[in-house]
């Protein structure tokens, strides 16, 4: 709107015609300057230059929403777009219904901390019937680092939903719904995003999965402001993936240890209390923040995301945590992952405060084994 002509503005017309003469054309030119320097320039009076302004600032501003407004446009929005239960009931409950459609969320954490684990039972819920709490639709499942096991989804859906996947022409039916990619490269992914959005039209795909975007940029040569560069395009790619097709997307990120000067940043947070605390009271106070890793890909992917799940482990116990909500306040919740995907120990979420909400823990989970498998991821 700032490009907005000033002849198609309805001013007087002898200040239009002053305007022209003196070369400013659009509503961008005029309200660069200050009220003065109209005046200089336009050589007229400053009851003149003032209700100028007022007009085409009315004109051009972007009008007001109401918060009561902007609650129908939401509402209006979930009724079009909504949530994808995740089977998780209080990480659902705190994410008022799931994963939402629409706009990109994370899992990030460390590697065998059950980032795969989750986004394999996603897709299996993706393509069960709607009877069974899916989506009744094909998932595009884009597995960088070779993880996806279809051995494990199929164990996942034997253990959740044996009525289906006892069943052999069930169980195929619906493995035979999720489509695995595996570029190996960030340009041969590039490659494939065209044909991934022309998929999402044409297969009635119903979720995206990318296992790992970090690992993908990894295995590039690129360095500093150039992989941003490159990164920041296939972040707007990615995001409008999810607006265009109004599907839940799913990406995973790794971590990364905080830099020098990252760290330096909360040194004084080292002997602060950092309080963990539940709906019911505080549960733990540990006396120094320990953690010193970070999410990959930076601030601008952190800005990107819409809902940042990190799942950690502390003690020996994991945890998944909403780190990053529109929509919901900082909780965890304690997990484990057992023969049917990951299951949560607590449906209540712990709040969490300070320096805890971003940190991310690292201490002794791959101790944990709760299921008779060769490996965990």
């Amino acid at each position: 709107m700032a490009n907005k002509m000033i002849s198609e503005i309805p001013l007087p017309k002898s200040i239009a015609n002053v305007f022209a003469a003196r070369n400013i054309s659009t509503a961008k030119d005029a309200l660069s300057l200050t009220e003065f320097e109209l005046m200089e320039l336009l050589d007229v009076g400053l009851t003149e230059v003032r209700s100028a302004l007022s007009q085409i600032s009315e004109i051009v501003a972007p009008p007001y929403q109401t918060a009561l407004s902007l609650m129908e446009q939401r509402f209006q929005n979930e009724h079009l777009g909504g949530h994808f239960p995740t089977g998780l009931k209080g990480l659902d409950a705190a994410l008022c219904g799931g994963i939402p459609f629409g706009v990109l969320t994370e899992l990030v954490g460390p590697a065998g901390i059950g980032k795969t684990q989750f986004c394999l039972k996603l897709s299996l819920l993706a393509s069960l019937p709607t009877n069974c709490g899916g989506l009744d639709g094909r998932v595009i499942y884009i597995d960088v680092e070779s993880k996806f096991s279809s051995r494990r989804l199929l164990e996942i859906g034997l253990r959740s939903f044996p009525e289906i996947f006892q069943m052999k022409e069930m169980a195929q039916e619906m493995a035979g719904r999720i489509f695995v990619l595996r570029p190996s490269s960030l340009s041969e992914f590039t490659q494939s995003l065209q044909q991934i959005k022309v998929s999402l039209l044409q297969n009635q795909v119903k979720m995206l999965v990318i296992d790992s975007m970090a690992a993908l940029v990894s295995g590039e040569h690129e360095q500093g402001v150039r992989r941003q560069q490159t990164l920041s395009w296939h972040i707007s790619f990615i995001k409008s993936l999810a607006e265009f097709s109004r599907i839940p997307v799913v990406v995973t990120n790794q971590v990364r240890s905080q830099s020098h000067d990252e760290a330096s940043q909360y040194s004084f947070q080292e002997y602060l209390s950092c309080a963990v605390q539940s709906r019911d009271g505080i549960v733990e106070t540990p006396t120094r923040y320990d953690s010193h890793l970070v999410a990959a890909l930076g601030i601008h992917w952190a800005h990107a995301v819409t809902t940042r799940l990190v799942l950690e482990a502390k003690s020996g116990q994991r945890f998944i945590k909403v780190a990053k909500s529109p929509i919901s306040p900082p909780l965890a919740f304690p997990f484990h992952i057992t023969s049917s995907g990951i299951s949560l120990l607590s449906d209540e979420g712990m709040e969490l405060m300070g320096p805890e909400i971003n940190s991310i823990h690292c201490q002794g989970h791959n101790e944990i084994i709760n299921f008779r498998m060769e490996s965990l991821v």
